[in-house]
């Protein structure tokens, strides 16, 4: 079990308990976590899935921008309509304009026969446009023009043709620093940014390290050895001490080579690449269990009573007042995820 900060709960050497399949509530929406910043994010996709106005997502690589686009085209009216996914900076520019809009048979040299294009393709569903602030700024205004009059025009073509079509893009790069360096058009980012999501950076849900891990343990065991067990405690310990700045694939990536890489029975920091940490102190480790006692108390006292507050508060034995203050500390909220408020 992980405690708040990250920790471990042993403090021996040997190994933890095997990786062990998260509870359905850590993978709802397809995504593992139990922090409170991926609760929060749960709540906000259930919100903005019930709409059907762009979406705007914004998080660092390797955080999870396509697993929350897809968690909302899910939860959403379109789920049984497709989800089709550009990365605009992964193709050159010269290509994304007929990718997005198609074009029609002898439109430019090539184009032997017509062909749709992504938007099109995604009609009664969902258009994932991934790193977005990556779209030259040509392609911008035609993309923005299909935003305001939901049609588009084929390259070669002489009609236009309605589409159906929900947009939900995402950027690493802060948009609004691009408009002000006029390399994104400011009256597409208010078209773009109607409702606002925020992906957590994995250091910001250290409490979602070790189910994570074991997610991804058990999701790769076919590439590695089937002697492999788990991690060791030092390799946990490594894992909570390590700053990830590539985020959740950098954690992919690194229990990918260390599952193909070990050579015992349990994963060491050395088959993660990463350096040793030190054992916590002991007075510290309490303090963290105390925390996490508390935290869980509050989430299946509230679980139990619908997120009712007044019923909540007389179980524990609170004031309100007090409730509130708690739920705070461990950033709880009185409204279920895609429910209804008390």
């Amino acid at each position: 079990m992980s405690l708040p900060g990250g920790l471990p709960q042993r403090s021996g050497p040997g190994p933890t308990e095997p990786a062990q399949r998260p509870p359905p509530a850590a993978t709802a929406m397809g995504m593992v976590g139990v922090s409170p910043a991926m609760v929060q994010l749960r709540r906000q996709i259930a919100k903005v899935a019930r709409a059907d106005a762009p979406v705007l997502i914004w998080g660092e690589s390797g955080s999870g921008k396509e697993l929350a686009a897809r968690a909302i085209h899910q939860a959403s009216r379109r789920a049984a309509g497709p989800l089709v996914a550009l990365n605009c900076g992964a193709m050159p520019a010269s290509l994304i304009q007929s990718e997005l809009f198609g074009h029609e048979r002898g439109a430019f040299t090539g184009a032997h026969r017509e062909r749709r294009g992504l938007i099109e393709s995604a009609n009664g569903g969902t258009l994932f446009l991934d790193e977005i602030g990556d779209l030259p700024l040509d392609l911008q205004a035609n993309l923005l023009r299909f935003l305001q009059e939901r049609r588009i025009q084929r390259i070669g073509a002489v009609r236009d043709i309605e589409v159906d079509v929900r947009v939900v893009a995402a950027s690493h790069l802060r948009l609004q620093g691009e408009v002000d360096a006029g390399r994104f058009r400011a009256d597409l980012l208010y078209r773009l940014n109607v409702l606002p999501l925020t992906v957590p950076a994995l250091r910001e849900r250290r409490q979602d390290l070790d189910l994570l891990s074991d997610h991804f343990f058990g999701l790769y065991a076919p590439e590695g050895p089937s002697r492999l067990q788990g991690f060791s405690e030092p390799a946990r310990r490594a894992l909570h001490a390590h700053d990830w700045p590539g985020n959740v694939r950098e954690l992919i990536n690194r229990i990918q080579r260390a599952r193909v890489m070990a050579d015992g029975r349990w994963i060491t920091p050395a088959d993660l690449d990463l350096a040793q940490a030190p054992v916590p102190d002991p007075s510290q480790r309490l303090e963290q269990v105390r925390w996490q006692a508390e935290a869980e108390a509050l989430r299946r006292s509230l679980e139990r009573q619908r997120h009712n507050i007044t019923r909540t508060a007389r179980e524990l034995g609170v004031s309100r007042m007090t409730l509130y203050r708690l739920m705070n500390k461990h950033g709880l909220s009185s409204d279920p995820v895609g429910g209804p408020s008390p």
